[in-house]
């Protein structure tokens, strides 16, 4: 049996970088219980709504945000709340498989199409590494909006 998995984010803003990601991958917010996929921002909304009703203090509100694949194949994410910043390189980081089956002047160009639509989005673009025509097909090495790199593959 196949383990299902959940890649789980430490935050200072969860709901800002929830958001980010769910750009990036083309997820939707995980809807609150009885809840339908919707609109992003109304989904987190209704997440708020929620928390009031249940009367869980403001200060909690955005301490942690999950965001699905809602075609039901990729893991969930979830961003959690941390109060300290990030000090070095991640130990684990996510590759965006942005031009799957392509080589060489194509394979860059689309990755570099994403890298500019991430960067509008928030990312921050690190370097761009070419293809070494041995084991590498190129990459570009990004960060979130919080600093955690992750590589456009």
């Amino acid at each position: 049996m196949t383990a299902e998995i959940q890649v789980t984010f430490d935050a200072h803003d969860p709901r800002r970088l929830g958001l980010f990601w769910r750009e990036v991958l083309d997820y939707a917010v995980d809807p609150p219980p009885g809840s339908d996929i919707d609109d992003p921002i109304e989904t987190a909304d209704a997440w708020l709504a929620l928390l009031s009703e249940m009367g869980v203090p403001e200060e909690f509100h955005n301490s942690a945000f999950g965001i699905i694949d809602p075609a039901g194949r990729g893991p969930r994410l979830f961003f959690q709340q941390v109060p300290e910043e990030k000090t070095t390189k991640n130990r684990v980081h996510v590759d965006v498989r942005a031009a799957p089956g392509l080589r060489g002047d194509a394979r860059m160009a689309a990755l570099e199409a994403e890298c500019a639509r991430l960067v509008a989005l928030g990312a921050s673009r690190e370097r761009r590494c070419e293809p070494d025509g041995r084991m590498s097909d190129g990459f570009i090495v990004m960060s979130d909006p919080e600093g955690n790199e992750f590589c456009l593959d």
